[in-house]
């Protein structure tokens, strides 16, 4: 682009150097007129330019047809010629000038006309030079290729360690031992031993893959190359396999290295499938990929770290030994590492002394790491807003309720509305007061957040890794116990049920059809599909199981959800003073915490009175 505005300025500077200046105005006269003048003595000096005339007057005085004032005139001399003006010119003692015929006319025509195709040419050759400069990888991601005076700079080193990777414990381990070899691999060759080639971290999204990558990278001291994989990906053909080869050969170059390619299954995906073909940039690059895994001796110390929150969709030849030799899986936090991510977040946040961080662990059951620390930023920013000097218990509470349920809503409910509401939510509250396996309550409330007009909130005392029959049975009858109160109390059911019966259903499938808690169903596998659509799989194969065997999970959900929702409403009936007086208290004061829940309730029973055993459908 700079070329085409140097050549756009010296276009400009072009016309204005052949420009001729006019400094006084020039009158156009008829010739006959310019004679006439001439005659009468009032012209001192004439310059002839070709077939142009122009006069100077000795004085200024009306010259044009309109009567115009000028002191310079200019007429066209004709074609055949006039001989007696040169004799009049002398006659009258006029001086006489001759130049040169000017051609700037001309050739400001012809530049005016070369300016668009030059234009186009220039545009034409920068576009070319681009699409090749992308194509041979130089045009790559900037924080993968560096450019300083020709050649590629030295990656990085990051400035964490394993120090600032809280919790993941397990899979810090699995990582631990390739420091050493990063920093002595001699230790390991002289056995014999070979670094594996990739390492693949797989988790939900938010457990700290790109940041235990980045740690990894800081505790050896190495350079980090990272780029996403859907950075590889451009419309020209060619341009994915191209970065790969200039990214591999840049860590090379610079070993020892870590490669960090992010979201692996963007052009990881397994080949073969879906409804495109199997010429794409996609598998272009995937191939590319492959190749340079195998293409290393065992001599480089580079080591390829891949993240992806899909390792069920990633190619086969991409799992399989010599290429990402090792599986590392990172969970979401148990209680403990929770405890430990909130400290590390809490680092730089100034906090009151009545921040707990092992009760707000507590209270953030199936928070990633990520999450816990959009939980911290948004306590700060809560602080903030109300001009606080520290960021207080009631900060974190209140951030919490905003990522689980959403911001605070101003609605206008009508007080029939309003009534059901907190029919509906009571009747949540109870049955899961009453149910002992149901996990003990935390909040309830009808102030509308996020999506929802009101909330009963649970939190598990405890982690659980496996999920008991009568435990999922208690969900199912907490879940549909708004609608039962509902119905018990007002003699109607309403939409506001909607959400529940979607999470009721879901669960009930799934303890029929995958974890087979059904006598008549048993422990077969009759689960729906769980592809996804771009792999084009469940086009081709035929459904695993009959029409009958579909039918009698249907049969069989249907019953459990129907049993559940018995269940609560027997509870409600049977607790109805307590539902009423908790209906009251909660459209009086609109959030109840667990502490007003059981002055409203009493204690939660210890005994199974309410729990009854899960039928067997």
């Amino acid at each position: 682009m700079n070329v085409l505005v140097a050549v756009t300025l010296f276009l400009a500077l072009a016309w204005l150097f052949f420009q001729s200046p006019a400094t006084e105005t020039v009158v156009d006269v008829p010739y006959t007129r310019f004679k006439e003048l001439v005659r009468e003595g009032a012209v001192a000096e004439v310059v002839l330019r070709g077939q142009v005339a122009e006069g100077r007057l000795a004085s200024a005085r009306p010259i044009g047809p309109q009567g115009a004032m000028g002191q310079w005139m200019k007429s066209q001399v004709p074609e055949l010629g006039d001989e007696t003006l040169l004799p009049l010119l002398e006659e009258k003692g006029v001086t006489v000038n001759v130049v040169a015929e000017k051609k700037q006319d001309g050739l400001m025509a012809l530049l005016l006309l070369m300016l668009p195709w030059v234009l186009f040419a220039l545009f034409f050759f920068w576009a070319f030079r681009r699409t090749q400069r992308t194509l041979s990888g130089i045009d790559g991601p900037n924080d993968l290729k560096q450019f300083l005076g020709g050649s590629i700079k030295k990656a990085e080193v990051p400035d964490i360690t394993f120090d600032d990777v809280a919790g993941q414990d397990n899979a810090k381990r699995e990582v631990a031992e390739l420091v050493e070899y990063l920093r002595n691999p001699e230790r390991f060759r002289r056995l014999g031993a070979e670094v594996p080639k990739g390492v693949l971290l797989m988790g939900a999204p938010g457990t700290g893959k790109t940041l235990l990558a980045r740690a990894l990278a800081g505790q050896a001291g190495v350079p980090f190359y990272s780029i996403s994989a859907s950075e590889f990906i451009e419309v020209f053909v060619g341009v994915g396999a191209s970065r790969v080869r200039r990214l591999f050969a840049t860590a090379k170059e610079n070993a020892p290295a870590i490669v960090f390619i992010d979201e692996l299954d963007a052009i990881g995906r397994t080949r073969g499938t879906g409804l495109g073909g199997g010429h794409d940039e996609r598998e272009q690059t995937l191939n590319q990929i492959l190749a340079e895994l195998d293409g290393f001796s065992g001599r480089e110390a580079v080591i390829v770290l891949a993240a992806t929150n899909r390792p069920d969709i990633l190619d086969p030849a991409l799992l399989r030994p010599g290429r990402f030799d090792r599986h590392v899986t990172l969970e979401l936090p148990d209680r403990k590492d929770r405890e430990a991510i909130l400290r590390v977040h809490l680092r730089k946040v100034p906090t009151s002394s009545d921040v707990d961080t092992t009760k707000i662990a507590a209270g953030t059951p199936g928070f990633s790491g990520a999450d816990l620390k959009n939980l911290v930023n948004e306590a700060a920013i809560l602080a903030g807003r109300d001009n606080a000097p520290m960021v207080g218990m009631h900060h974190f509470d209140e951030a919490r309720d905003k990522l689980l349920l959403g911001g605070i809503r101003s609605l206008t409910i009508t007080p029939e509305e309003r009534h059901r509401l907190a029919v509906h939510e009571a009747g949540h509250t109870l049955v899961a007061h009453a149910l002992p396996h149901a996990d003990p309550l935390y909040k309830v409330t009808i102030i509308p957040r996020g999506r929802a007009l009101g909330g009963t909130q649970q939190l598990p005392d405890i982690e659980r890794h496996t999920l008991p029959e009568d435990y999922l049975f208690d969900r199912l009858a907490v879940m549909l116990a708004g609608r039962g109160a509902e119905e018990v109390v007002l003699g109607s059911v309403s939409s506001g049920a909607d959400d529940d019966i979607r999470q009721a259903t879901a669960l009930a499938r799934a303890m029929v059809a995958r974890w087979g808690m059904s006598r008549e169903i048993g422990p077969v596998d009759l689960r729906e599909s769980e592809e996804h659509p771009f792999l084009g799989r469940e086009i081709a194969q035929p459904r695993r199981y009959s029409e009958h065997a579909a039918r009698a999970v249907d049969e069989a959900v249907s019953a459990l959800l129907k049993k559940a929702e018995d269940t609560a409403r027997e509870i409600i009936r049977a607790h109805r003073d307590a539902l009423d007086r908790l209906v009251g208290r909660l459209e009086e004061r609109e959030t109840l915490e667990r502490g007003d829940i059981e002055a409203c309730l009493g204690a939660r029973p210890s005994g199974k009175e309410h729990a009854p055993t899960t039928p067997s459908t």
